[in-house]
């Protein structure tokens, strides 16, 4: 049983472990339909108490999942997942969660076998898939394109990731598993591996934690380093660095990403960085025993196979926990959370 299942039994709302007395709170924000309707473009659009709600949501959906599939809230609704990107777990992390509310889901996950190969416009694709659907789910490769589509669209867009730019969805449940994992996001260090210029996960997830209190490390190489104008927008402690084991010791959860090889125009220059970063059993002796570690996947080497064993490796954990959270957020936006 992990630390916030203990704390849930002893506050009045599980919530509380982020904002307080939030029974009131969530219950106000419920009576006020706060994302009923509305996009989810980016986490600008989190405070701590939107966070709250939808881990509430989330919560209630991991603990009471069976009684979730014999209600079937969302029977009747369709969700369109339209992604012009390769996708793994998010693609099939937010069908498994339409499905398992009782909506059916539009897969779309090839669109060179779609009318986007013969140059429909992405307006145009998104204005035609919410004729068939009540939401949208959208992974583009230009950043940018989620609100481009949500200038268009009449039904919610759910931004799965665009460009480099952010991935919300992904950031809000990395913060739910730190949670779960931690019983706090208050006083940790979180400590950013890996690329930091290219990964929209830690654009995000950047934002997202600097709502709390919390020390934010960015490890990388020079040429991957987090963009300066994210820096300069996060109003907590940080500190950028090259090698990890200057801060290993101090950090409380270690966020592994991979070296995104599809971002580079240069073989060469992706070459020279791909191997940067590798955690192994060695480096784990080093951390703390409590140390959490997480990877948003899919990892191509940067943690290796052995520490899956490990109970501090979060991140097959964390691809439960998105499931959940993804439930929530498409409840929400059609308005049956």
């Amino acid at each position: 049983m992990s630390r916030l299942h203990i704390k849930i039994k002893e506050v009045k709302h599980p919530m509380a472990l982020l904002v307080g007395n939030t029974g009131s709170l969530v219950a106000e924000v419920r009576r006020n339909g706060r994302f009923n309707g509305q996009h989810i473009l980016s986490v600008s659009q989190f405070d701590k108490d939107a966070i709250a709600y939808v881990f509430d949501v989330a919560e209630e959906y991991h603990h009471d999942g069976k009684k979730v599939a014999a209600l079937k809230p969302l029977q009747g609704y369709v969700l369109a997942n339209l992604f012009y990107e390769p996708s793994t777990r998010t693609s099939s992390s937010f069908m498994a969660a339409m499905q398992r509310l009782g909506g059916t889901v539009i897969p779309i996950n090839e669109v060179k076998y779609s009318s986007v190969s013969k140059g429909e416009s992405l307006p145009d694709t998104v204005r035609t898939l919410e004729a068939y659907a009540d939401v949208v789910v959208l992974r583009h490769y230009e950043t940018g394109a989620a609100a481009l589509a949500a200038k268009y669209a009449h039904k919610p867009i759910i931004n799965a990731g665009d460009g480099i730019g952010e991935h919300p969805t992904q950031a809000l449940l990395d913060l739910f598993t730190i949670l779960r994992e931690r019983g706090t996001i208050d006083g940790l260090t979180i400590t950013m591996l890996g690329d930091l210029k290219y990964g929209r996960t830690v654009h995000s997830l950047a934002k997202l934690a600097s709502l709390f209190n919390v020390k934010l490390n960015y490890v990388s190489p020079d040429s991957l380093r987090m963009p300066a104008e994210l820096i300069s927008q996060i109003g907590v402690p940080q500190t950028e660095l090259t090698d990890l084991h200057d801060v290993l010791a101090e950090t409380d959860v270690l966020y592994v990403t991979r070296i995104q090889k599809e971002r580079f125009t240069d073989e060469a220059h992706y070459d020279a960085v791909k191997n940067s970063y590798v955690i192994t059993t060695e480096t784990m002796a080093q951390a703390k025993p409590t140390m959490t570690l997480m990877h948003p996947f899919p990892r191509v080497g940067e943690i290796h196979i052995d520490v899956d064993s490990d109970p501090r490796a979060a991140y097959f954990r964390q691809i439960e926990y998105g499931m959940y959270v993804r439930m929530a957020l498409l409840a929400m936006v059609v308005g049956k959370a």
